[in-house]
Formats: structure tokens, C-alpha cells, sequence
């Protein structure tokens, strides 16, 4: 079989239960729903980190955030370093970069590592921005509801797709891997019409309205510095309605998208992957947006799905997947042979067949230790409030590990106390039973895996070796300071 061409079309902070044929009735995805239809769907794919960056870092590499301490949104893919489109580009693809995200690659690494990247047509404004008073309800939420005037707004993620397509029409010759990074449904919450329009605040799945039980301290720390008490659930439901509406037109863009690819003769041979980097809470224990430590269902179940050449068609696997297993699989099937040590599983046996245990158990991990805290996030504007958070209380933005098993969820805290949730009975996470008697042996035993992972996974070893004994000149090589 010929190497396939790789779509990977990816939006940003979308939750796995927000679509269609991840069992939710109400949101309308017709084309997520139908590539997922004549593909694969992953029922337990986890994203390793909750933040965008780090996420998108550890697609690249293969590696965990933890590995070459790719944690923050400052540190980036290095030119030294390997990274997925790299292979694709010195593999004998030709690789394109719809768009202009800066939170994947360092200086230089963009144009070591595709044929084109950018813009066709450029963006004209990202968002109308804030709607409501600095520090009111709903300022707080990121909350800015219907986009004015008529038309699609040509914001980033448009011009992602207006240059995505344009791309397309070149009828790029074979093989090539078209990478189409969005940057909806991640908040502010705002879309323009019809989308805005397009459910009704009944038309949404109930959040979780709840604090939960023994939750993370951070949880109570964003209700208090948001005031997200001051939220009505009629707003919250508002919130997700629009949350929804962005979701469909992520769906429109991949629709349209699509067409082209079928249009250009070339969907037959071209491999479409659809995942996220993370999710949104969405109102969930009160909260919105995501956090570094934060390690909810909500924010790491990642939507993936596989269609074309070789996939199964319509099923869905229940084998657990990791971010990092998106490397090793896109490269096995381009034929191209891996040269660092990474920490993915190729996908491709589950590909053949859906019933292949590929791991039974997934990682996340996020958060930071006290002496980082230069390095934590600042922002002004709406994002000033979980910055400042961070900075005021960096205890409760602290290391976190999350290991999730066909039964039990665990969360291993630096700072605060642990966490385990028994997913057969409480899937949302919502109920910690740390406290438990009957648990604590397999608690013990938990914990004992998670230092078994995090071991075997903490660094790595270039391939590219140095010589033992380099010929160095002798005597002074610098004039001394006079």
C-alpha cells in the first residue's frame, strides 16, 4: 500500500462528551459524526497534560511533558530536538502548516520542519473581546456571547480553513501531511450567527453543579478569585450553549475541509486524524478553562478519531491511548523509521483491529514545584486572574500525575492530598475515596505504579552520540580580561 497522506485536523480545549458520537444529544456535529462513521473512534484516548503547549509539545516529541521538561508555554520544541513533522518533512513528505500557532515550535524549528506554513489569507480580527465590566460575573467566566454583524467572522480559525483548503486545491502531489491547528472551541464564548443561534438554552447537557468531595485546592481557589458564585444557571447554561455553537462550527470548518479533500481526488489515500490538546470544564464544579495541575475527565479524555486507508470503518475501541502515541503510529504508517527515544505505542494493531489492548492504563500529568515559580504563566486582562492565582498560591498549582485504569482513577499530589476515583460508579470523577479503608492497599499498589512510570519515563538519551575524547587545542584559547 502506498504511503498515505496525513490530515490532522486539530481544534483546541474541546471536551470528548461535547460531540455527537461521543454520546452527546444535543450538540450538532454532523462531520465529526460522520468521519468517525466511516473511521475509528477512541472511547479512552487521554491527552498527558491539561495546557495547551505542553500538550501540543508532547504530540511533537513522543516524550511526556515531564521528560525534557517541556511544562510551561515557554519552552518549546528545540531545534536540536525531534519532533513529528520534521520526520514527515525529511521522511519525503511534503508538510503543511495551516496557520500561525506560536505555542508549539521555537525560533527556527517551524521552517526546519515544513514546506509551508502560514497564511493564504489572513486573519482580520481574532475575537470582539470583552463584553461585561473587568471583574463582573461573567467578565470572570470569559463570557462574551453573540459576535456582531453578518457573515463568518475571517478570525484565526477561518483563515485556518480558508488556507487549509487553498492548500488542498494545489493538489500537492503525494504523500504530504496538511496540520490544520484551531484555535475554537478554547474561550472566550463567543461565536457569531448561525451558531450563536443554534441551540436553545434547553438544548444543552446539565453540567456538573456540584463542588464534588475532596476535590483538588485549586478548585475552591478559581470559584473564589472568579466568583463564578455570582454565575446564575441560567448563564452557565448559557455559557455551554455557546460553548456548543463554537463546537459546530469547528464541525462546518472540518466539513468544508473535507469536501475539498474529496474534491481534490485524494480522500481515498489520505489518512484524517480529529483530537484535541485538552478539554474545558464548562461550568463542572463551578469552573471554566483548565489548570496546569488540573487532572478532571473534563480536561484530559481526548476525542480522537482515525479514518482511511487501513482503518476499520465504524467501530470504536476501547483501548486506552495517549498522546504520545500519535508519533509512532503516523510514522509507521509513512514508513518512516523513529530515531529518539519516545514513550508511544504505535496505534496500528488497534487500526487492524479494534479489539487490541494497547495499554491498559493511561498517564497525565501537569502542575509545578514551589521553587518554578519564576516560571509560571502572567497574563493580563481576563486570563490576570488565574495567572495572579498561581503566583498568590503556587502550592495549589503544584506537580500532579494522573493514572487512569479500567476501574480506578489516581491522582498523586505533591502538595496536597491524593486523590482516587472509581470510574465504574462515580465516571466523572467527582467523589474522592482516598479516606477509604477497603482502598488502601490498592491505593499502595497504585501509587507504586505511578513511581514505576515515572522512573522508567524520566529522561531520555540522544541517539546522536558525542566522542569520548574530542581533540581539543591546547593552551589559552581566549585572551585573558585586561
Amino acid at each position: 500500500m502506498p504511503r498515505p497522506n496525513i490530515l490532522i485536523f486539530m481544534p483546541d480545549q474541546q471536551r470528548a462528551d461535547a460531540i455527537g458520537c461521543f454520546g452527546n444529544p444535543y450538540v450538532q456535529t454532523p462531520h465529526i459524526d460522520a468521519l468517525a462513521a466511516r473511521g475509528m473512534r477512541f472511547e479512552n484516548a487521554w491527552a498527558n497534560n491539561p495546557v495547551c503547549g505542553p500538550s501540543r509539545v508532547n504530540l511533537m516529541t513522543g516524550w511526556y511533558p515531564h521528560t525534557r521538561g517541556h511544562r510551561t508555554l515557554t519552552h518549546l520544541v528545540q531545534q536540536h530536538e525531534p519532533n513529528l513533522l520534521k520526520y514527515l518533512k525529511n521522511g519525503g513528505y511534503q508538510v503543511a502548516w495551516a496557520g500561525a500557532r506560536g505555542d508549539v515550535f521555537a525560533p527556527g524549528v517551524t521552517e526546519a520542519s515544513t514546506h509551508f506554513s502560514g497564511w493564504t489569507t489572513r486573519p482580520e480580527k481574532l475575537g470582539m473581546g470583552p463584553q461585561f465590566e473587568v471583574q463582573s460575573a461573567l467578565y470572570n467566566v470569559f463570557y462574551h456571547g453573540r459576535r456582531s454583524g453578518n457573515g463568518v467572522w475571517m478570525d484565526f480559525d477561518e483563515a485556518t480553513t480558508v488556507t487549509g483548503i487553498d492548500w488542498l486545491k494545489t493538489k500537492p502531489k503525494a504523500p504530504w501531511c496538511l496540520w490544520m491547528p484551531l484555535m475554537f472551541p478554547h474561550l472566550p464564548f463567543e461565536v457569531e450567527d448561525p451558531w450563536y443561534s443554534l441551540y436553545a438554552s434547553a438544548d444543552v447537557l446539565d453540567r456538573y453543579a456540584g463542588f464534588g468531595q475532596g476535590k483538588p485546592a485549586f478548585h475552591a481557589a478559581m470559584r473564589d478569585k472568579f466568583g463564578t458564585h455570582r454565575v446564575t444557571p441560567e448563564q452557565w447554561r448559557d455559557i455551554i450553549r455557546v460553548y456548543y455553537g463554537m463546537i459546530s462550527r469547528v464541525d462546518h470548518q472540518l466539513g468544508r475541509t473535507m469536501q475539498a479533500l474529496e474534491a481534490s481526488g485524494q480522500l481515498d489515500n489520505t489518512l484524517v486524524l480529529y483530537f484535541t490538546d485538552h478539554g474545558e470544564y464548562a461550568g463542572d464544579f463551578g469552573l471554566v478553562e483548565k489548570w496546569p495541575s488540573g487532572m478532571d475527565r473534563s480536561l484530559l479524555q481526548n476525542p480522537l478519531i482515525i479514518a482511511g486507508p487501513g482503518v476499520k470503518s465504524g467501530v470504536t475501541t476501547s483501548s486506552f491511548t495517549e498522546m504520545v502515541d500519535i508519533l509512532p503510529t503516523l510514522l509507521e504508517l509513512a514508513d518512516i523509521k523513529v530515531e529518539h527515544t519516545h514513550f508511544g505505542r504505535s496505534l496500528v494493531p488497534v487500526l487492524n483491529d479494534p479489539t487490541t489492548c494497547l495499554r491498559d492504563r493511561a498517564f497525565s500529568e501537569g502542575g509545578f514545584a514551589r521553587n518554578e515559580l519564576e516560571l509560571l504563566e502572567t497574563a493580563g486582562g481576563e486570563y490576570a486572574n488565574k495567572a495572579n492565582l498561581q503566583h498568590e498560591q503556587p502550592s495549589i498549582v503544584g506537580k500532579a500525575i494522573a493514572m487512569r485504569t479500567t476501574r480506578y482513577t489516581y491522582v498523586y499530589r505533591l502538595y496536597e492530598d491524593d486523590e482516587i476515583y472509581d470510574r465504574l460508579t462515580d465516571p466523572s470523577e467527582t467523589h474522592n475515596l482516598i479516606r477509604q479503608a477497603d482502598l488502601q492497599n490498592t491505593i499502595k499498589t497504585l501509587q507504586s505504579d505511578v513511581l514505576e512510570w515515572l522512573f522508567s519515563t524520566s529522561d531520555v538519551i540522544p541517539w546522536q552520540k558525542d566522542p569520548r575524547f574530542p581533540k581539543v587545542p591546547q593552551g589559552q584559547h581566549t585572551p585573558f580580561a585586561s
